[in-house]
């Protein structure tokens, strides 16, 4: 499993597609069985795709079943659901009131947690910290040099360099970015007032990349840079990344324990909710659900009831303690149980011509 994830990840590859097992063995025992093997299709967000990888791979050797994903944004991702051309959009941003009322009705199925770190590249320093405030000065251009004593004062007996500051953000429209800039927001008075939280936002000064991937190469090429990316990248790249001080005072590292702490607190019904700047001790601020998105109503686009079925296999099996458990493997962290009881208790929504798939 662990060569198969980072032969994957270090390819960066845009679009995975998973090769259908031998076992055809449903995960599903409310629906019927024995059917034929189907092929999923889903684009979205790229910050959770080294799980996906992961997951998708075991998946078909459990029910036989193909997932192929495109790592495209998860504002593409939604484009696609919109335009009803995939089984299931992937986004880190969950659906606003206006954009739900944009589309037929939606569920939002969380699949792992993660974090958006600040990885940077700057020689001789390997442990860098910076504050809530710091971070939204220095991606709105104005802390423009690493030894800026906002940095320095963070940093005691750090040798900051007196370089120019490189800030690298998203070019496409990306829930990664949303969950950045909700941080921001929270924290930053400036940054909400001048720029707000969004999937595109305008940065006014850096270099931009397409996907995590795409961010975590300029960073680990560009001396000088920081940019905000998916753990896993930073992670796989061999990039540092900062801690980041929470609203306990403490400077935090994303771990399995500080983002499952970032999720200690109440999760609505349709599990739509935001959980940076967490005021949990211990939760690294910057954390976030990833979702799945599906139709309510299953029958579009001439998909056929076991398309449905495989699709609603799919993320019950997410939900399972055999995918569950592989998110710290790969630096994510699991869901809480509320949020499993409630989207197995959404998922039982979903309907084919109007009748329940899953009784």
């Amino acid at each position: 499993m662990k060569k198969t994830f980072f032969c994957a990840l270090l390819s960066f590859a845009s679009l995975v597609t998973v090769s259908c097992g031998g076992n055809n063995e449903s995960s599903n025992d409310n629906v019927e069985s024995n059917r034929e093997a189907m092929e999923l299709s889903g684009a979205g967000a790229t910050f959770p795709l080294p799980f996906y990888n992961v997951v998708f791979e075991q998946f078909a050797e459990v029910n036989g079943d193909a997932v192929a994903y495109g790592g495209i944004g998860s504002g593409g991702g939604v484009r696609n659901l919109r335009d009803k051309i995939v089984d299931f959009a992937g986004s880190d941003a969950f659906l606003n009131e206006k954009e739900m009322s944009e589309m037929d009705s939606v569920i939002h199925i969380p699949t792992c947690m993660g974090a958006v770190v600040l990885a940077y590249n700057l020689e001789g320093v390997k442990d860098l910290k910076l504050s809530g405030d710091v971070i939204a000065n220095i991606f709105a251009g104005e802390i423009k040099n690493w030894n800026d004593e906002r940095i320095a004062i963070l940093n005691p007996g750090v040798n900051l360099p007196s370089e120019a500051i490189i800030p690298v953000f998203r070019s496409d429209g990306s829930g990664t970015t949303f969950v950045f800039t909700d941080y921001l927001t929270k924290v930053s008075p400036m940054w909400a007032s001048k720029y707000g939280t969004g999937k595109s936002v305008n940065f006014p000064y850096g270099q931009a990349a397409k996907g995590n991937p795409g961010v975590a190469g300029v960073i680990k090429q560009t001396k000088n840079s920081i940019g905000y990316v998916g753990s896993e990248y930073a992670f796989a790249q061999k990039i540092a990344y900062a801690k980041v001080l929470n609203q306990q005072g403490e400077f935090v590292e994303p771990t399995s324990t500080s983002i499952s702490a970032a999720a200690s607190g109440e999760i609505p019904a349709d599990t739509r909710c935001s959980i940076t700047n967490s005021n949990a001790n211990g939760a690294y601020p910057i954390s976030t659900f990833t979702w799945m998105i599906i139709y309510k109503e299953q029958n579009y686009s001439n998909r056929s009831k076991e398309q449905a079925i495989a699709t609603l296999d799919l993320l019950k099996y997410i939900l399972s303690d055999s995918a569950q458990n592989i998110t710290s493997e790969v630096h994510y962290a699991p869901l809480p149980e509320k949020a499993k009881e409630l989207s197995l208790k959404n998922l039982k929504t979903v309907t084919y011509n109007g009748e329940a798939i899953l009784r």
